[in-house]
C-alpha cells in the first residue's frame, strides 16, 4: 500500500512539474510575441489602417463633393461698374451642410471598415517579398476615437494681371484607434483635398486674401 502511495505522490509532482514547464513556456512565448512580434505587427498595421482610412476619407469627400459642389453656389462675386471686385463672400450654411455630409460619412465607413478589419501575415513584418505573405494571420481591428473634424482652406495665387486662382481645399481630421491582440495605439489621420479651383479676374479685396472660410466646417463626436 505505501508503495502505491509513493507512486501516486510520485505521479502528481511529474504532472505538477510538466504543468509548470508548459506555463513558464507559455509565458515566455506571450512575453517575446508581445516584445518581439506584437510590437512589429503594430506598427505595420499602423501604417496599413492608417493608409485604408485616407482613402475612405478621400473617397467620401469625393462622392459629396463632386455631387453637390459648384463654385459659383458656393463663392458669390461682386463688382462695381468698373469691374472691379467689391465683394467676395462665401455660402457658409452650404459649405457647413457639405462638411457634415462628409464628417458622417467618414465616420460611418470608419467604423465599417474597422468592424470588417483586415489580415496581416506574420511573414509580412520581415518586409522580405519572398515570404510577406506566409505564416499564420493576424487580425486587426480599428475603431474611430474622439472627433471627427472637417475644415476649409482657401489659397488665394496671383496668376497674371488682375488674375488671382482661387483654390479651397477640405480638410478632415479624426483618430484611431488601431487593435491586434494584446496591443493598441491610437493614430491621427488627416486627409487635405482641393475640391475645386477657378481664376478670378479684378483685384480680390486685401480683407478677403488668405481665408474667410476659417469658421466653416464641422466637428461631430465619434464612437
Amino acid at each position: 500500500m505505501r508503495i502505491i502511495k509513493r507512486r501516486k505522490i510520485s505521479f502528481k509532482i511529474k504532472v505538477w512539474i510538466i504543468i509548470m514547464i508548459i506555463g513558464v513556456i507559455i509565458n515566455v512565448f506571450i512575453y517575446a510575441f508581445d516584445k518581439i512580434v506584437a510590437s512589429r505587427v503594430l506598427d505595420v498595421a499602423n501604417v496599413e489602417m492608417k493608409r485604408k482610412a485616407i482613402e475612405t476619407l478621400n473617397q467620401s469627400i469625393m462622392n459629396k463633393y463632386l455631387e453637390s459642389f459648384q463654385y459659383d453656389d458656393i463663392i458669390k462675386i461682386e463688382k462695381d461698374n468698373s469691374g472691379n471686385i467689391t465683394l467676395v463672400k462665401s455660402d457658409t450654411l452650404k459649405l457647413n451642410k457639405l462638411a457634415c455630409d462628409v464628417a458622417l460619412e467618414s465616420q460611418q465607413k470608419l467604423k465599417d471598415m474597422g468592424d470588417v478589419g483586415m489580415k496581416i501575415p506574420i511573414g509580412y513584418i520581415t518586409q522580405n517579398n519572398v515570404i510577406a505573405y506566409f505564416g499564420p494571420s493576424i487580425t486587426v481591428k480599428m475603431n474611430p476615437i474622439g472627433y471627427i473634424e472637417t475644415k476649409y482652406i482657401s489659397d488665394f495665387e496671383s496668376v497674371g494681371f488682375n488674375q488671382t486662382r482661387h483654390k479651397i481645399y477640405i480638410q478632415v481630421k479624426s483618430n484611431i484607434r488601431v487593435i491586434i491582440p494584446t496591443k493598441s495605439e491610437d493614430v491621427q489621420i488627416l486627409s487635405e483635398i482641393p475640391v475645386c479651383e477657378t481664376i478670378i479676374v479684378g483685384k480680390i479685396p486685401e480683407n478677403f486674401l488668405g481665408g474667410s472660410l476659417d469658421n466653416s466646417g464641422f466637428r461631430i463626436r465619434g464612437n
